[in-house]
């Protein structure tokens, strides 16, 4: 689970509609996303991270190594 980014997506108020309308996916697909139900490419991350103003790393790195230990 991609716990930062749902904060970072709430705190911004951005609906997962409006999120997947900007990255060209379905609505969906974004959520099974940040819940860790769907893989996510590194250019899907690129682009997220480019929404927010951030680094990937910033957004899912920390995520991804709590997950993996």
């Amino acid at each position: 689970m991609y716990l930062k980014l749902k904060q970072m997506r709430k705190k911004k108020k951005i609906r997962i509609v409006d999120m997947s309308q900007q990255l060209g996916i379905s609505p969906a697909y974004y959520s099974q996303i940040e819940t860790g139900k769907k893989n996510l490419s590194y250019s899907l991350a690129i682009k997220i991270a480019e929404i927010f103003n951030k680094k990937p790393d910033y957004i899912f790195y920390e995520d991804h190594q709590k997950n993996n230990l």
